[in-house]
């Protein structure tokens, strides 16, 4: 799918990287998992692991920006997980309410600009 659309999922420059949009699917399927809680769990572990290949960890992030198609509804939801993945050192934060993402069925987008090197420990 990347290369069909012309994409990386992250660019690093120096100790900057930043991370494409993440989105709840599963991979093998190309399909969106159910509700926001699972979105967000499945989005923030595929920023992990991007953030791994490109030699960081979640606790380097410094800017996290969300897309929501339904902001105010589930916004309590998606800060919940949020700070389970992100419990003490938080990052700049823009949440965007949009009318639609690349799938009908998703509900969130996360996309992420982290400084390797720069966080406390692993997250």
């Amino acid at each position: 799918m990347y290369d069909t659309l012309h994409f990386s999922q992250a660019t690093r420059v120096g100790d900057l990287i930043w991370v494409s949009g993440q989105v709840g699917v599963e991979l093998a399927t190309m399909t969106a998992v159910e509700g926001m809680d699972a979105q967000a769990r499945l989005a923030f572990d595929h920023v992990r692991a991007v953030l791994d290949t490109a030699g960081a960890t979640l606790a380097d992030i410094v800017e996290l920006t969300t897309f929501h198609t339904d902001l105010r509804g589930d916004i309590e939801v998606f800060s919940r997980v949020k700070d389970e993945y992100l419990p003490d050192r938080y990052p700049s934060w823009t949440a965007v309410g949009v009318t639609q993402l690349a799938l009908p069925e998703l509900l969130v987008e996360i996309r992420v600009v982290a400084h390797a090197g720069s966080g406390r420990g692993e997250a």
